[in-house]
């Protein structure tokens, strides 16, 4: 009967249950949820497998989730009522039990069996929410599909303390109605940010309007944002601005620092005052939309160069989140390497399996001025060159060879120094895997560096051997 009864004849069975079943190995990770437990939670079965569980459901810690205390305690929760956020935001609850899987005196991972007990009030929001839409005009119904905020937290790629933090303030942000103002270098990720907000806000159902202030010319950008009625100017017509258009939504402002200050004077009147005027018009007109800007250099420097209005700065920093560059977690390259040659597989029809250890070691090195998106576009580059199934030193753009090149030589120069600090990362490396009994999730804890990070230290100085 044992051998009669698989492992797919098991998930066949849990895929038809009604209640959301999780489960999750000993270090964490998810490693199965069927499809309530997927819709229960509004995260993809297919994204949500594989990540860690507080990943997956940032507003929970080691202590508050039950199928992580259950490991560490090897004794099951039942009934336990509930309340998370999920990475789209959705406030939900439920009564879960937790049981812990044990094979002997070893616990092998966890299950959790969830029930929701929201159910009927979400239902009737659904009926109210329908009741509401039954009176809106067919240009309103347009409207609501105009939104293009593709990207959630879930995108966000990286297990930094630098991208934990930026995620934790984000959603809770999201939950807010007020104004954002985000800093970051190019290529750092602010619109996958302002977009991931957006879709765990009340609003996500709402448009979502993207404009890039430096991107228009300063003559056009005014009536880009508040519209223009007949007659304003040559081949001008009645039409609704960027604020109409993103009514009840988000309008994210991108390089605010590049818009004319005058220009500024009448975004902060519409952010006091709650309705626009098109160019040339008489009458004022209501609009509901929440501003989310963003600058690519530092803020203090805007506002020494005067470059944005102090009173419209202080305006739009109710909440401040700064997207830091790709040098300051360095530890998360091997994350986005691999998500970004996934992404290239499946666009350009590759079979490319990862990077060589040299590959990895220019990455580390490297400053990354143009940040992840620089990163994308050299892992994109060197995948339509490179002849093999691994990507090699010489399938990277130039200016990387050279710079490893360049390193080598100052490497070269101070033999004894790079030794040193190996030596030094070896031994702490060693010493704290050595404390841990060879726990890698525990020895990463210890070292405040990435799991795989350390897995990539560990095969570096032959330590698993």
């Amino acid at each position: 009967m044992n051998k009669i009864f698989t492992q797919n004849h098991l998930e066949t069975l849990l895929d038809h249950i009604g209640e959301g079943i999780q489960i999750i190995d000993r270090k964490g990770s998810i490693i199965y949820c069927n499809p309530a437990a997927a819709r229960l939670d509004n995260v993809s079965k297919n994204i949500a497998t594989g990540r860690h569980i507080l990943e997956v459901y940032p507003s929970l810690t080691e202590e508050t989730s039950t199928l992580l205390q259950v490991i560490k305690t090897g004794k099951p929760i039942l009934d336990l009522q509930q309340t998370f956020v999920n990475y789209n935001g959705f406030k939900i609850t439920t009564v879960n039990s937790s049981i812990p899987i044990i094979e002997g005196s070893k616990i092998l991972g966890a299950i959790e069996i969830s029930k929701d007990i929201t159910a009927v009030r979400e239902l009737s929001e659904r009926v109210l929410d329908l009741q509401k839409q039954l009176y809106k005009d067919e240009d309103s119904k347009k409207l609501m599909s105009k939104g293009n905020a593709k990207y959630n937290f879930m995108d966000i790629i990286g297990q930094s303390q630098e991208i934990q933090k930026l995620k934790a303030k984000a959603l809770k942000a999201a939950d807010s109605l007020s104004s954002i103002m985000i800093y970051g270098n190019t290529g750092t990720g602010k619109e996958l940010v302002v977009q991931s907000i957006h879709n765990a806000s009340s609003r996500r159902n709402k448009p979502f309007i993207a404009q890039n202030c430096a991107a228009i010319p300063a003559t056009l950008l005014e009536s880009i944002l508040f519209g223009t009625v007949k007659g304003t100017f040559t081949g001008a017509d009645n039409r609704p601005g960027l604020f109409e258009l993103a009514d009840g939504g988000s309008l994210f402002l991108d390089e605010i620092n590049s818009m004319p200050i005058d220009l500024q004077a009448k975004l902060l009147r519409v952010l006091e005052e709650g309705h626009i005027r098109r160019v040339g018009d008489i009458k004022t007109r209501q609009v509901d939309v929440r501003i989310v800007a963003a600058m690519n250099i530092n803020p203090l420097e805007a506002l020494d160069k005067n470059y944005i209005r102090s009173d419209l700065f202080y305006r739009l920093n109710v909440v401040s989140l700064r997207v830091p560059d790709l040098k300051e977690r360095k530890g998360d390259i091997p994350l986005l390497v691999d998500f970004f040659i996934k992404l290239f597989n499946e666009r350009l029809e590759k079979k490319v399996k990862g990077i060589n250890s040299r590959v990895l070691d220019v990455f580390y090195s490297y400053c990354w001025p143009g940040n992840v998106r620089e990163l994308k576009h050299v892992i994109e580059g060197a995948m339509n060159v490179l002849e093999g199934d691994i990507i090699e030193e010489v399938d990277l753009p130039y200016h990387l060879q050279r710079s490893q090149l360049i390193g080598l030589n100052k490497k070269e120069d101070q033999p004894s120094l790079r030794k040193s600090l190996e030596i030094a990362e070896r031994n702490s490396i060693k010493n704290t895997l050595s404390e841990v009994r060879g726990n890698v999730t525990s020895a990463a804890k210890i070292l405040q560096i990435p799991r795989q990070t350390l897995q990539y230290k560990i095969k570096k100085y032959k330590l698993n051997q």
